[in-house]
């Protein structure tokens, strides 16, 4: 098969890069591992987590996915006519976000963005595609193969597009890369560990869905690694994690979880049932709809192995301990009523259809974004971010990171509103891949903001329309980037035909928390 733009990875990042890239002209071929695409939000089950000014300032295929998702409730839920008129509707009003809803509205609506493209014939979809191998020809990526649908199948293009959940063609195409975390004796960071660690990875999750049934039990089996899980203490954390203790990622201190009230006295200031539900049985006049929440606690954070350079262990593990914490909830918890929802998540065992990954390859890149560019405390006093000239979306959120496979705990550091720059995207070799998802040009600490769902849908709408500007006019992406013409008339693009914002007021760009 032949295409303009290969994009490998359905998740919001490969989504966006297909959908720009098509509407720009482009012909395209999106492929994607499992059989819902939307990536963390959908097939790793994680509700969007948002920055305060998400309505005004949300790029613009991401403002649509969100009015759409609203759309689609209002279409075809018994809303009450309260919620149904408000326009922010909240189908979940978990904590987490102002917009937390089930990930299947999100399948649905991401299948209705992309209809008209795919009946057009100039987008092509493949499902349950795995890349297998690359062929590279010198600078260039010629042609990834996949195997799916009891076939291998090879597909060339003139872009290649790596938005897979780990950076999985980096390592099939040979470009150059990094995985783990960087020391501070390259990089300069604040929060860096003082040399570089590949094995020093964030905690992963593998998600599930629950609603509460009391007087009823539905108890799971026990699983296999339980008494590990029950009995193990990290020498990090406070106690084991299958327990409603945790600590404040950013003071560290010890809290006390309860499951459906706060905890005030112990620093919990909302329940643990309510941080992240995707289902508000308020919301509906038909009050057989239930409250449905995502499990995505720090009890879930897998953090014994890393997942890079091979996963299979880990994720293994992973499944285990989560379910291990289910368990424990119905069993030692108390809550033998809490019931798995295998229908929200489009599985049979009730676990998302793939691991919540907060950290991926990282390329090489033209240029890099350390924590001295967005971190709060990495500044001078009161400067805000640093303004980049190459910018081509916008961000917002803390340096989050969960605790590590290096037996590190929390690092939750203030990070000033970003832009993103259009360097980050570019590899220092390869000419004809671009990243679009947590393979972009951070370090392990700056990831930690850059990981989310709006910058990751505005990495890939930007990387969609930088494979149609060079496309269109014979240009490569370090040309675009390092011409002051070139570059001027793809911020022209993005900003006037795309309408994505490139810059914050300088208010919000200067604020902390």
């Amino acid at each position: 098969m032949r295409t303009d733009v290969l994009v490998v990875g359905g998740g919001l990042g490969g989504v966006a890069a297909a959908l720009t890239a098509v509407r720009l002209g482009r012909r395209v071929v999106l492929t994607e591992p499992t059989d819902w695409l939307g990536g963390q939000l959908t097939s790793q089950l994680v509700p969007p987590d948002e920055h305060p000014w998400i309505e005004q300032y949300a790029a613009t295929g991401y403002a649509e996915l969100r009015r759409r998702i609203r759309d689609y409730y209002r279409r075809n839920y018994p809303l009450t006519p309260e919620v149904a008129a408000d326009p922010l509707l909240d189908p979940g009003l978990g904590v987490v976000s102002r917009f937390c809803h089930e990930p299947r509205v999100a399948v649905a609506v991401i299948e209705e963005m992309l209809a008209p493209w795919r009946a057009s014939g100039r987008l092509i979809v493949l499902m349950e595609h795995e890349p297998i191998a690359a062929a590279t020809n010198g600078d260039e990526v010629e042609a990834v193969t996949f195997r799916g649908a009891g076939r291998e199948l090879t597909v060339s293009a003139s872009y290649v597009v790596d938005a897979t959940e780990l950076g999985d063609l980096l390592e099939l195409a040979g470009v150059e890369h990094v995985i783990g975390a960087e020391g501070r004796d390259e990089t300069g960071e604040l929060h860096a560990p003082e040399v570089a660690n590949p094995l020093d990875q964030q905690a992963f999750s593998w998600c599930f869905a629950l609603e509460h049934r009391p007087g009823e039990d539905h108890t799971i089996d026990r699983p296999a690694g339980y008494e590990h899980w029950r009995d193990t203490v990290a020498p990090f954390w406070p106690g084991p994690q299958l327990s409603w203790t945790d600590v404040v990622p950013v003071t560290l201190e010890q809290r006390e979880w309860k499951l459906f009230e706060a905890n005030l006295e112990q620093r919990a200031p909302f329940s643990l049932w309510r941080y992240r539900q995707i289902l508000a049985s308020s919301n509906f006049v038909d009050k057989a709809i239930p409250d449905v929440t995502v499990v995505n606690w720090p009890q879930l954070d897998y953090w014994e192995k890393p997942l890079l350079p091979d996963s299979s262990e880990a994720l293994a593990a992973s499944r285990d301990l989560s379910l291990s914490f289910l368990y424990w909830m119905q069993t030692e918890g108390g809550y033998p009523g809490l019931r798995l929802r295998p229908d929200v998540t489009g599985t049979a065992d009730g676990l998302a259809k793939a691991p919540y990954i907060r950290e991926a390859r990282r390329i090489r890149a033209e240029f890099t974004v350390l924590e001295q560019h967005v971190g709060v405390e990495a500044r001078p006093e009161g400067a805000g971010s640093e303004v980049f000239a190459d910018t081509v979306g916008l961000g917002r959120y803390r340096i989050d990171l969960h605790p590590s496979t290096a037996g590190r705990t929390y690092v939750d550091i203030e990070a000033y509103p970003f832009q993103i720059p259009l360097g980050a995207l570019i590899p220092v070799r390869v000419d004809n891949l671009l990243p679009a998802n947590k393979n972009i040009g951070t370090t392990h600490i700056t990831n930690g903001c850059y990981r989310l769902h709006p910058v990751e849908w505005s990495i890939g709408e930007a990387v969609g329309a930088l494979t149609a500007f060079c496309l269109t006019n014979g240009l490569s992406p370090r040309k675009v980037r390092n011409d002051p013409i070139h570059l001027a008339d793809f911020q022209r693009l993005l900003a006037d035909t795309l309408k994505i914002p490139l810059a914050w007021p300088e208010d919000i760009r200067t604020h902390r928390d």
